[in-house]
């Protein structure tokens, strides 16, 4: 059966976990990377492959943000199953193992919560899964996303990538511009995706691709 999904409902979680439902059916999927339609990866497959199956974390952003579009969004209503000090923000673009993503799809309890008392301008996709991992996982968790994006623009929405705007400096800079830890160890990939790329990059992307990303 056909269910709807909103942008900026709860309804965009349930959807995520669905989606990791039907993956876990497939014994051999060992890791789960949510993307967009506007997603491009930095690296080729072999590359991001290893880097997924290597890590011994999960890469779901988490983040203590003060102010309205942070704590604020926390309803009072969500005690004692979450409190306020336990409540994070982050990115929808997850990755996470086969592990996690079996307590994601089992959880009744916070998903519970969020349905009934995170609405409105609460966005749950925002803040259901970095609070769920935030309270149960963190241990195992990195708490950043593999999905660069540009968020140095005023308003709500991150910037969009249009044809001229791509380029080999962009790319080789998404790719080894930030530095971060993984597996313990300090390393300079730190992005295997990056978004929003519109439709009309392709032809500079499918150009670039061989040399900079290493793609056959």
């Amino acid at each position: 059966m056909l269910q709807e999904a909103h942008w900026g409902s709860f309804s965009l979680v349930e959807a995520e976990r669905r989606l990791l439902a039907n993956a876990l059916l497939d014994w051999s999927n060992e890791r789960f990377v949510l993307l967009s339609e506007s997603c491009i990866p930095l690296f080729n497959f072999t590359t991001v492959y290893n880097y997924l199956v290597g890590s011994s974390m999960t890469f779901v952003e988490v983040y203590d943000l003060p102010g309205p579009v942070g704590r604020g969004r926390y309803n009072q209503q969500m005690r004692p199953t979450v409190w306020p000090k336990q409540w994070r923000k982050g990115s929808q673009w997850f990755e996470m193992d086969r592990a996690l993503a079996l307590e994601v799809v089992s959880d009744r309890t916070y998903s519970s919560v969020f349905r009934r008392f995170c609405r409105g301008s609460c966005y749950g996709d925002e803040h259901y899964l970095p609070t769920f991992v935030n309270i149960n996982f963190g241990w195992r968790n990195s708490n950043r996303t593999l999905t660069w994006v540009d968020w140095s623009g005023a308003g709500p929405h991150p910037r969009r990538f249009i044809r001229t705007g791509v380029n080999v400096g962009l790319l080789e800079r998404l790719r080894s511009g930030t530095k971060c830890q993984y597996n313990g160890q300090t390393t300079n990939v730190c992005f295997l995706f990056a978004r929003k790329f519109l439709p009309n990059t392709l032809d500079r992307l499918l150009r670039f691709a061989p040399e900079v990303m290493k793609f056959n």
